[in-house]
């Protein structure tokens, strides 16, 4: 992430699908011939195994493209019957639809004004949630990571999320998020960047080295 970016970060509405596009060239070849057991494995994600996550998605982006947002869209009640919708489908029919909304649904996405941007942020968060799960490296990190992070700095401004300053390894300039501008000091953040990532989607933490103070861990999740 550039400096400028940093300090303006104005919305590209092109980003979230670039980055949808990117993760999709990543991840769904990884995913392709993989052994049914790898799809039962546990995430992140209480109660949903990869299987799931990948449903969750697919179903998603499918709403994204098609503008299916009944009330209670994305809600955990909305993402359960959308993912049991699926239970009768194949691990391959799940990866072309997934791979269909990862294609399709930035245009979608750039039109929405940002309402959607949040979508792309949390696929690409999913991904780290099967990465993760089935022992890969990079999960919550890898060439995507600068792109989401520009993604997550506008968000997390936007919903005018708590002000965090986060000196984060590999980076020039530190990153500034939540409401700036406030009377009270920004919290701080030491360390790398996909714990940052971790924290502002509310996963675990074992084993993660890192510095935070002014802030608890729960406050930041930005999803939660």
């Amino acid at each position: 992430m550039t400096a400028d970016a940093v300090r303006d970060n104005a919305r590209d509405p092109e980003l979230p699908g670039r980055l949808l596009e990117a993760e999709r060239d990543a991840l769904v070849p990884l995913l392709r011939g993989r052994p049914d057991t790898d799809f039962d494995l546990p995430t992140a994600c209480p109660g949903w195994t990869v299987r799931h996550v990948l449903a969750h998605c697919s179903a998603a982006l499918t709403r994204v493209v098609v503008g299916r947002f009944e009330p209670g869209v994305f809600s955990p009640e909305c993402n359960d019957r959308d993912i049991a919708e699926r239970a009768g489908w194949s691990h391959e029919e799940v990866l072309d639809e997934l791979e269909r909304g990862m294609t399709e649904a930035g245009a979608a996405i750039a039109g929405a004004g940002g309402a959607l941007d949040g979508v792309a942020l949390g696929e690409w968060v999913h991904a780290g949630d099967v990465r993760d799960a089935l022992g890969e490296p990079g999960a919550y990190a890898g060439d995507r990571l600068p792109t989401a992070l520009d993604l997550l700095v506008r968000i997390s401004r936007e919903r005018e999320h708590v002000a965090l300053h986060a000196d984060v390894d590999d980076l020039d300039t530190p990153l500034v998020l939540g409401a700036v501008g406030g009377e009270a000091p920004p919290a701080r953040y030491i360390g790398d960047a996909a714990t940052l990532v971790r924290l502002y989607a509310g996963r675990p933490l074992a084993g993660a080295r890192y510095e935070l103070a002014g802030v608890e861990e729960a406050e930041l999740n930005l999803f939660g």
